[in-house]
């Protein structure tokens, strides 16, 4: 059997193998886009998990998988992390109501892990982790007896789990052709495996830093809303995550130091895959061009703190929000793509898009801050849907997630709102104006990958239809000129250039002329979106 403590410290182990292991997870991560990012989400995403489990001893194991599991669904990252969260949410409510794990609990705890997992994705894709997960407790249903030990049962679900992920590439076309197995899959079963390595020695998996891998016990977080902001010498609070780059060796040290000479009320804590800030400064923009040196800057944050002063002296701060019939949430990157979606009206913005997924947490809240007891939500990119529909039941609130795709539908989406229609007939409108919309993306290769048997290289410039890498070029203009004309037909009337952070506004003007000479009946418009990743997020209607 196992014991509530020992869960807990499985938990944390398996927390520390796929840290451990986030880079060799994403490289097998290379379709559609080859910017591999599942091991960094299912990482980040147990790592929520990992720092619930750290607050707690003499629980239940029936009370342990449960906090896993909430934790583990309010920091759930992306699809795959998503996933991961909803097969440990079942694998709690097999386990519910135990003091201890006895084998047959976990093989129904897996079960039920399967069929939450199963029910929530509405389309699922065999050769994933589904499939893993799947052929795993199947096989471990038929395998437990009265006389199995837990240790067995789990090392038993491994083994099958291993054997299911080696014939992804058989199920799922494009693993075979990329070469890999399903990085999803894998990085589960790496899960696993730091699982059942501290159930076999009771040790855990060192954290690959060499931290201290016993649990802490202990409350002594930092509380980021209770900075003193009456003397307001610097005027803006400013707060972000970094997702560490490993090749980037410097010390936090040196970033808090200059933080300090920079500002006050610094505070940066760092796990082994993020650092969080909190600085008030008069330089917003040095405190986060600085930490690009760290890595990539996941989640941002800066409120003028004036402002907000002189709003509480005018008691306007103390004013709750004023309630409409309908709210609106949308996920986006970008100065100008946030402007665009403020000035449709959009009420709260939630930072995040490829390789930057927001958690359901994320989402949740700001569905919380939206003034309205309906609240429509626009993910943007696909792989930030799931997340979005979990934050369903974790709100009394009436939550209504459009699942866009891309920035243009959610643009699109919200010009097709009528205030004067029904929350269903809003829904079914919104969605109909966001599908009329084709989206077009040149991004570039992060990494050597294969594409339809031809080899990219890494830098490459890609050309993506609906989400889908089409063309492989070196020159810009060529992957521009073979989107558009793959998109536009003789109706198209309106063609929208969203240019990314990494562009000049003359090449951007450039691409608009080319674009308006190639359809010269259709109204082209460049627009400063300064998103990251995507050079350029293209709209054809």
């Amino acid at each position: 059997m196992i014991q509530g403590n020992q869960l807990r410290d499985m938990f944390i182990s398996g927390a520390h193998n796929i840290a451990n292991h986030k880079e060799e997870i994403n490289a097998l991560n290379v379709f559609p886009v080859p910017d591999g990012d599942t091991g960094t989400n299912m990482s980040m995403t147990i790592a929520s998990a990992e720092k619930e489990m750290a607050l707690h001893s003499d629980k239940s194991a029936g009370e342990i998988a449960s906090l896993a599991a909430s934790a583990l669904l309010k920091g759930a990252r992306g699809n795959s992390g998503v996933i991961l969260s909803l097969l440990f949410r079942g694998f709690a409510k097999g386990l519910e109501g135990c003091e201890n794990a006895t084998a047959r609990d976990i093989a129904a705890g897996f079960t039920k892990g399967v069929e939450a997992a199963y029910k929530a994705v509405m389309k699922p894709t065999e050769g994933t982790i589904l499939t893993v997960a799947r052929v795993a407790a199947e096989e471990t249903a038929k395998f437990v007896t009265p006389d199995t030990t837990a240790k067995e049962a789990l090392d038993y679900y491994i083994e099958k789990g291993k054997e299911a992920l080696d014939t992804t590439p058989k199920l799922l076309p494009v693993l075979a052709q990329a070469g890999v197995v399903d990085a999803g899959g894998k990085g589960f079963v790496t899960i696993l495996e730091g699982m059942a390595s501290y159930l076999a020695t009771g040790e855990i998996v060192p954290s690959a830093d060499g931290a201290e891998a016993a649990p802490v016990i202990t409350t002594d977080f930092a509380d980021f809303d209770k900075f003193d902001t009456d003397d307001i010498t610097f005027a803006y609070c400013t707060e972000y995550i970094v997702q560490k780059d490993t090749e980037k060796r410097k010390r936090l040290s040196a970033l808090r130091a200059y933080l300090e000479s920079i500002g006050d009320c610094v505070v940066a804590v760092e796990d082994d895959e993020i650092i969080k800030v909190h600085v008030h400064t008069n330089h917003p923009g040095r405190a986060i061009e600085e930490a690009l040196g760290y890595g990539m800057i996941a989640t941002l944050k800066v409120e003028n703190m004036k402002l907000q002063h002189e709003a509480k002296i005018s008691d306007q701060a103390e004013k709750p929000k004023e309630n409409k019939p309908f709210a609106f949430v949308s996920v986006c990157a970008g100065d100008g793509i946030t402007e665009v979606f403020r000035d449709l009206g959009v009420d709260e913005i939630v930072g995040g898009g490829q390789t930057m997924n927001p958690s359901t947490e994320d989402i949740s809240a700001a569905v919380e801050a939206a003034p309205g007891d309906v609240v429509f939500v626009l993910p943007n990119n696909k792989n930030i849907i799931m997340s979005a529909q979990a934050c369903v039941e974790m709100t009394d609130k009436t939550v209504i997630v459009l699942p866009t795709r891309t920035i243009p539908q959610g643009i699109a989406a919200m010009i097709g709102f009528d205030p004067d229609a029904s929350a269903e007939d809003n829904e079914q409108a919104m969605l109909e104006s966001a599908l009329a919309v084709q989206t077009a993306h040149v991004t570039y290769a992060a990494r050597d990958s294969v594409f339809d048997d031809k080899k990219i290289k890494k830098g490459q410039l890609l050309g993506l239809l609906e989400n889908k890498v089409t063309f492989v070029e070196d020159d810009e203009n060529v992957v521009i000129e073979k989107l558009v004309t793959s998109l536009a037909t003789e109706d198209t009337s309106f063609i929208s250039l969203y240019w990314g952070e990494d562009v000049t506004e003359e090449d951007a003007n450039k691409a608009r002329d080319a674009v308006a000479a190639l359809v010269p009946d259709a109204e082209v418009v460049a627009v400063a979106g300064g998103q990251p990743v995507y050079h350029y997020i293209i709209s054809v209607e």
